[in-house]
């Protein structure tokens, strides 16, 4: 559905009621370089509103098709004087400590800018009010809205790589913690998982930072390119604190299983020290229970109390032998 859209003139909001042939009637570039564009924004929307956008403004049959898609690959293709880019927001959910990835499809040329968002990861809502309070930099046109949709995306990873920090400081507290009543194994594949993800979604940026740097699309012009720069280091950041946290990540799970073996180690070490104890009183009672006449102390009046002594004495001799190489 339609969530918002808008005709602008040199950065200024007009008239922008109406459907999309509607609006696109109303685009022009002027020979005195002013310009009027619109802008649309769409969230979820139906097949057959895609098709009617694409049919108003021109939108390559290709482009829509990306649009239509939930978990495309970031990329920027161009067909035509339509430069079309896709983009994988994310953000975290502390209640199932899960990340979100939704899909923004940006279809724009110099004269109209159609977005198209998948899933509620990145609202741009807040963007919009932003650039109209801010006409000198809504007169750059269409990629000034490719920009700061771009530059929001890279921003809001943010705040999910520090809550993915935070749960990999508890992980690493509970790994090294003595008290620990579970095992952690299960929550290190979980926050892995969650770095392949959010891995998986950043890494094509640079190529796609890289395309709109250096290839001379009309919808950018030199200074939009500055900007777009400026967010290629803010997404190598985030790339590099993505590996960061995987080798972190690789170096827990590495010492869990190194705990978990030492600790396995150590029970078969107490079973044995028990086993070798319990094993004393085991043999002399079975040497004693075996029906001889004539036996040690047998017939002694203080050979019971004599056989349980050198029992008890035989075992604390072990126990403590035991106790001091650090066996129990």
């Amino acid at each position: 559905m339609i969530v918002a859209q808008g005709v602008y003139h040199d950065g200024m909001a007009v008239n922008s009621t109406g459907r999309f042939a509607e609006l696109a009637a109303r685009c022009r570039h002027d020979q005195d370089g002013s310009r009027t564009f619109a802008w649309v924004g769409l969230a979820d929307p139906s097949p057959a509103e895609l098709d009617e956008a694409g049919a108003a403004f021109g939108i390559h049959p290709l482009a829509l098709e990306d649009a239509a898609g939930i978990d495309e690959r970031p990329k920027v293709d161009l067909y035509g004087d339509t430069l079309c880019v896709v983009l994988r927001p994310a953000r975290f959910r502390p209640e199932t400590h899960q990340v979100e990835v939704g899909q923004i499809t940006i279809m724009c040329n110099p004269t109209w800018i159609v977005v198209v968002r998948r899933g509620e990861a990145v609202p741009l809502k807040a963007l919009r009010r932003n650039l109209e309070a801010d006409p000198k930099r809504l007169a750059l046109g269409p990629g000034a809205v490719l920009h700061e949709i771009l530059d929001t995306v890279v921003e809001a990873y943010y705040p999910t790589i520090d809550h993915l920090y935070d749960d990999i400081s508890d992980l690493e507290e509970r790994i090294f913690s003595s008290t620990a009543a579970t095992d952690p194994t299960e929550e290190i594949y979980r926050l892995q998982a969650v770095v392949l993800e959010l891995t998986r979604v950043v890494s094509p940026l640079v190529e796609v930072l890289a395309s709109l740097r250096h290839s001379d699309y009309t919808v950018l012009g030199s200074e939009l390119q500055n900007y777009v720069a400026d967010t290629n280091d803010d997404v190598q950041r985030v790339i590099e604190t993505l590996r960061a946290d995987r080798d972190v990540l690789l170096s827990a799970l590495e010492a869990n299983l190194t705990k978990v073996s030492i600790r396995q180690n150590e029970d078969m070490r107490k079973m044995s020290a028990y086993a070798a104890i319990i094993a004393v009183p085991t043999a002399i009672a079975g040497i004693y229970g075996m029906n001889f006449e004539h036996m040690p102390e047998l017939k002694s009046e203080y050979g019971y109390w004599i056989v349980l002594g050198v029992i008890a004495s035989i075992c604390l001799i072990l126990w403590w032998r035991f106790k001091k190489s650090g066996w129990l």
